[in-house]
């Protein structure tokens, strides 16, 4: 998401510097296949969501943090869970911290994850939150973080919710990639799986539309709002 997402702000007329991980391969991950006519038009930090000073240097001079980082895998944090309030609930806090600093607007990614198994649907924003995993729990603690700086402080905050988005620069294991794989190799059946849940698909650009809408709108500064 967060490519599709610096695609769409440069061609948008933004100025645009993007968060990596650093590597010792010197990655910057998907960025190293975005258009080619966007190369060279944004500016790469280095970094890792967990280390404040790094945050605070690459948040300086920033108006606005569309925040993205998180760890996201499931299954990963029924046995590394330590490892998912590190990045997301601490890594989160950083970015909250440098943002009051700076005076720095924010638009924290949350996720449906936070619903767990819904109660009622169509899930409205109301929803109550159930912590299903470990990965929705940090999730449903970054929000609250991210709320209580915009209610102790007045930080300027918009909660997004996506759910289930889809599309190129997918990891190949996701439904929807699984589907079209196996249809790409001619098969007659397509294995799925569980087939009795229902999710809400989101092509990744209709996803990326959600986070540019949010900008600049102060009507949702404190507001919880999800992208289906």
């Amino acid at each position: 998401i967060g490519s599709h997402l610096v695609e769409s702000l440069i061609r948008g007329g933004y100025e645009v510097r993007a968060f990596v991980l650093y590597n010792s391969f010197n990655s910057h991950g998907w960025l190293d296949k975005c258009d080619p006519k966007i190369k060279g038009k944004f500016e790469v930090f280095q970094g890792d969501i967990r280390d404040p000073n790094g945050v605070r240097e690459a948040m300086r001079g920033c108006e606005l943090v569309l925040h993205l980082a998180a760890l996201i895998a499931i299954p990963f944090s029924y046995h590394s869970p330590d490892t998912y309030v590190d990045t997301n609930i601490k890594g989160t806090l950083n970015i909250l911290q440098a943002a009051r600093e700076f005076g720095v607007k924010v638009i924290h990614t949350s996720t449906s994850e936070v619903y767990g198994t819904a109660e009622f649907v169509p899930i409205t924003e109301q929803h109550p939150l159930k912590g299903q995993s470990p990965y929705s729990a940090t999730k449903i603690a970054a929000d609250q973080l991210a709320f209580s700086f915009y209610s102790s402080f007045e930080l300027p905050v918009t909660i997004i919710r996506p759910f289930n988005t889809f599309g190129p620069r997918q990891s190949a294991r996701a439904v929807i990639p699984t589907i079209i794989s196996q249809l790409a190799s001619g098969q007659q059946k397509i294995k799925l799986g569980a087939v009795h849940p229902t999710r809400d698909f989101n092509f990744v650009e209709d996803t990326v539309r959600g986070f540019i809408a949010a900008i600049n709108r102060s009507e949702a500064y404190g507001e919880v709002i999800n992208i289906g």
